[in-house]
């Protein structure tokens, strides 16, 4: 069977190409803005240019996808936050190309990367089922994409039944290959990295609903292998335990709770994002206070998926990685010191949440 990767160059596409390379009898094709190096995981890969957000993007998808079984979407912004527009043209346009794109083609099954942050906002002491609503969170341009991309997906799913649409909606993606990505993307150059190195953070931000979940990206990898190569429709919730609150970040961490008030985390961002002193708005902050946690048990009882590792132990891996600078040969995972997010593009004039970090 032929698989199509959009997206295949970042984090969870970096992790299903490692996943799928397992599987025997698989052509796998992957599309990126930005072509990697043809080494390690991104070898013997055929490789597409198109960036999904650019004008004629479905008709250039299109045939790309031909003869395809299955189409996995990855493609997706969060970076430059300062941005909207550019953000707004690959999110949503780009996932409504890829999906045009799949049905000119005749692919059998169309698997979407979604999120929690498709959900409304939910409770913090218990799970919820994919059959939540999926609202998201109004003031999180990321949350109110990923509904709107969605939405998009129900009308295909309902004008064409013959093909499989399936969303996969993980909480966190870490692993040690996308630290330097997520320290530029979400932390911005003036994180003082090597100060991870002891593990250590003294002093840890404390709310009730900072209450968050993460998974493996190798464990989100293999839902994404299960759904491919099975008959799965729908949506997954995809997430491993134990939830992360700061409770459980001090005693990972040996520091100190600190009670914080949503308003002060909240403006703190504002602020600090308008004075492009880091790179997040303050949208993400009301996603992680809102955000919902997930039930995961429909992938399991489906697909038979189990996660191999724990939220703790990819988080502490994300953090060493963090500090070692760790880092792929792909564009979005590049260890480039002068690359949007790093010192050296700061010293560019490349301000946090500024540039195509793509």
């Amino acid at each position: 069977m032929r698989v199509v990767i959009v997206g295949a160059t970042g984090n969870a596409g970096t992790a299903l190409l490692r996943r799928l390379r397992t599987e025997s009898d698989l052509e796998i094709a992957g599309v990126a803005r930005r072509l990697p190096e043809a080494t390690g995981v991104y070898q013997g890969v055929e490789w597409h240019a198109v960036d999904v957000g650019e004008d004629g993007a479905a008709e250039r998808l299109t045939d790309v996808f031909r003869g395809a079984g299955a189409v996995v979407n990855l493609a997706w912004q969060i970076q430059p936050s300062h941005d909207q527009r550019r953000l707004f043209r690959t999110n949503v346009l780009g996932a409504a190309a890829v999906a045009q794109a799949a049905l000119r083609a005749g692919v059998d099954a169309l698997v979407q990367a979604s999120s929690v942050g498709v959900y409304s906002p939910g409770p913090k002491c218990d799970y919820v089922t994919e059959d939540y609503p999926r609202r998201g969170v109004r003031a999180s341009s990321y949350s109110r994409h990923k509904a709107l991309v969605e939405r998009m997906l129900d009308e295909v799913e309902a004008d064409h039944p013959a093909m499989r649409v399936v969303r996969v909606r993980p909480g966190l993606i870490f692993q040690r290959e996308a630290a330097t990505e997520i320290a530029r993307y979400f932390a911005g150059p003036l994180l003082p990295v090597q100060l991870l190195r002891p593990q250590r953070v003294p002093l840890i931000p404390a709310h009730p609903r900072l209450r968050l979940q993460a998974v493996h990206a190798d464990d989100v990898a293999d839902a994404y292998a299960r759904i491919v190569l099975s008959d799965a429709r729908g949506a997954y919730n995809v997430a491993a335990g134990p939830v992360l609150d700061p409770r459980l970040a001090a005693e990972i961490f040996h520091g100190v709770r600190v009670p914080v008030p949503g308003f002060a985390l909240t403006g703190a961002a504002a602020l600090t994002w308008w004075l492009r002193l880091q790179p997040i708005d303050a949208g993400w902050v009301h996603l992680a206070l809102a955000a919902p946690l997930l039930w995961s048990g429909r992938a399991t009882d489906e697909l038979g998926w189990r996660p191999r590792h724990d939220a703790v132990s990819a988080l502490r891996e994300l953090v060493a990685g963090m500090a070692e600078r760790a880092h792929a040969p792909s564009p979005p995972l590049s260890g480039d010191p002068g690359a949007p997010g790093r010192p050296a593009g700061l010293l560019r004039g490349r301000l946090p949440g500024t540039g195509n970090p793509y």
